[in-house]
Formats: C-alpha cells, sequence, structure tokens
C-alpha cells in the first residue's frame, strides 16, 4: 500500500478544525501505511495555528506563511514538503467518511493514473455537491457540464478534473508538473488547470464513487471577499484556462468568441465584472505566455503534445454506452 501525504492549506480555518480535524486525523492515522499530515497556513489572523499546536504538536507538519497568497501557493508549499508516494489534498471544511481511503490504493496499481477523487455531499444532508465531471463545448468556450456517475461501473470512471478539496494524487507526477499554478492565487479553477495539464501530459484523472466525504458548503473562502471580487476572479481564471491550453486558430476563435458574447454583451446581462477579468489576462499575458511555454517543454520532454478539444472528445466517447447518472 502506497504511502500518503496529506497537505492541508488553512486560512483563518480554526472553527473548521474544531468541527471536523480530529475526526480526519483518526481516519487518516488508521490507514495501515505510512502517513504524514502537513497543514500550510496562510498567514491566518485567527488563531489557528495556535489551536493546532496546542492540540497536535509533534503529531503534525506545520508551515507558516508571513504574507497571504492563495490557495495554489499554499497547496504547493505542502506539495514540495511532502515525502511520501502520494499526495491527499484536503480542504479544511471537509469531513471524510469512514472507509473514504479503502477503494482508492487499486487506481494507483495503474502506470498513467495521475489521481483520482471520490464524492462530496453535504454536511448535513446526502445530496451531491461535487462527482465525475466532463466539460461541455461552445463553440471554442469550454464549461462545466453536469456532475455524474456511473451505477455499478465495471471499468474506472474518468473525470475532466480533480477537486483540490479531496484529491489523492500520485506525488511524482504532480511534483513533475511543479504543482498548481500559482496565477491562478488566490483560488478558483487551479484544479481544473492541473488536471487539464495531466490529460495532456497523457495521465488519467478518475472518480471513485463509494469514496464519500462531507463537505461545508463555502466553509473555507466565504471570509475572503465579497460576491462581485470573487465573480471578477472566477472568470479571470477560467479565461486562464482558455489561454493556456488553446493554440492558433482555437485561441484565436476563442478571443473573438469572449469579446462578443462575454464583454460585449455585459451591458445587456450586468456581468460588468467579466470586462475588467477579460483585461487583467492581457495584462498578464507575459506571465502566462511563460507558464504556456514551460509546459510545452514538458510535453516536448515526454513526447506528448495532446490537444485539449481532443481530450474532450475522447474523455465523451470513453463514456458512449456506459449507465451515466446525470446530477
Amino acid at each position: 500500500m502506497k504511502s500518503i501525504s496529506v497537505v492541508i492549506p488553512n486560512y483563518n480555518g480554526k472553527h473548521l478544525f474544531e468541527r471536523y480535524f480530529e475526526h480526519n486525523f483518526n481516519i487518516i492515522k488508521s490507514l495501515k501505511t505510512d502517513t504524514e499530515i502537513i497543514v500550510v497556513d496562510d498567514a491566518s489572523t485567527d488563531s489557528s495555528v495556535e489551536y493546532l499546536e496546542q492540540n497536535y504538536r509533534d503529531k503534525i507538519q506545520i508551515i507558516k506563511k508571513e504574507q497571504n497568497s492563495g490557495f495554489s501557493n499554499s497547496c504547493n508549499l505542502g506539495i514540495n514538503a511532502s515525502k511520501n508516494d502520494l499526495v491527499f489534498l484536503l480542504n479544511t471544511d471537509v469531513k471524510l467518511n469512514e472507509g473514504y481511503f479503502d477503494n482508492l490504493f487499486k487506481y494507483f496499481e495503474k502506470e498513467d493514473t495521475f489521481g483520482v477523487m471520490g464524492r462530496i455531499i453535504g454536511m448535513d444532508d446526502n445530496n451531491i455537491q461535487e462527482s465525475a465531471r466532463l466539460p461541455k463545448v461552445s463553440g471554442k468556450k469550454i464549461k462545466p457540464s453536469n456532475f455524474f456517475y456511473i451505477e455499478n461501473p465495471t471499468s474506472f470512471t474518468p473525470t475532466f478534473y480533480l477537486s483540490g478539496a479531496i484529491a489523492l494524487i500520485d506525488s511524482k507526477k504532480l511534483k513533475e508538473l511543479n504543482g498548481f499554478n500559482e496565477l491562478f492565487n488566490p483560488f478558483y479553477c487551479e484544479d481544473q488547470e492541473l488536471s487539464i495539464r495531466a490529460w495532456r501530459m497523457g495521465w488519467k484523472c478518475y472518480y471513485e464513487h463509494s469514496a464519500i466525504c462531507r463537505h461545508e458548503v463555502s466553509g473555507s473562502t466565504k471570509f475572503h471577499s465579497d460576491k462581485w471580487a470573487v465573480k471578477k476572479l472566477y472568470f479571470r481564471n477560467r479565461y486562464y484556462v482558455h489561454y493556456l491550453h488553446l493554440s492558433g486558430s482555437d485561441l484565436l476563435l476563442w478571443h473573438l468568441q469572449v469579446a462578443i458574447v462575454d464583454v460585449m454583451l455585459t451591458i445587456v446581462t450586468l456581468q460588468f465584472y467579466k470586462i475588467p477579468a477579460y483585461l487583467t489576462l492581457f495584462f498578464n499575458r507575459k506571465k502566462l505566455k511563460r507558464k504556456k511555454k514551460a509546459f510545452n517543454r514538458q510535453m516536448s520532454k515526454r513526447d506528448t503534445n495532446h490537444d485539449l478539444l481532443e481530450i474532450i472528445n475522447q474523455l465523451e466517447a470513453s463514456l458512449d454506452g456506459r449507465n451515466i447518472i446525470k446530477i
């Protein structure tokens, strides 16, 4: 059984540690394999660190950041400090069900597995919040489709991306990709972009319906910023994903589509946050180009060059004839 490093990013999450950490700690430490728990504190202004030091001194590793920078940077610090075969990314607002890991280790018997995630349900109900997901393509824009699962699957269920809240990932592959893209700080879409890079490298992301956890909605991000700023951030990062992973005529047509549909229609839809979100892409295009070129070099070293739209088509084809339950 492969060893696991649990990486928990935290920002002002003392109340969440008090609710869920002891439970998760006991589940992780009950695994019959080597485990380590790394909490990366993103310059919290509450007493998160003091709470952990008082209750879990010498049981976990705590990395304290002096400046708040966001989810991607926090996770990357934990990933780089990890020592085990697998990295388990765990949000502070998640409560693992007993047996969460029971059916996950088998995925890593396949050499091309990047990672696997389980089912996320409500903290007080059994409604599915996240499961497997495929994107839908509208013109050149890629949008999330419905969540789904496969009833009584006879083979592994692919998912377009792994949720950063509960992703179990091959540590070697994760580090080869240099973890999350920190241009996506403070949060949103970074897990989708990481998974796209994995798919384009020729690796696979999976979903296991029997692995269940509960999630407190917005438990870890609700204190970050106002709704307008969050929407602007969300669309900025969605634009980043397209810019990084579309090329040539596909990228040009995407720009035209965004300029017409997203930007020009903001007056009608009152979604004014899309304009500054799109402009931010241009302000940061030099940094984005460097990231794009660096990843292209990584693909060249592995002799891979998988196109994003081609991958989407292949994923959709792999589900033909299977008993898909959409949520």
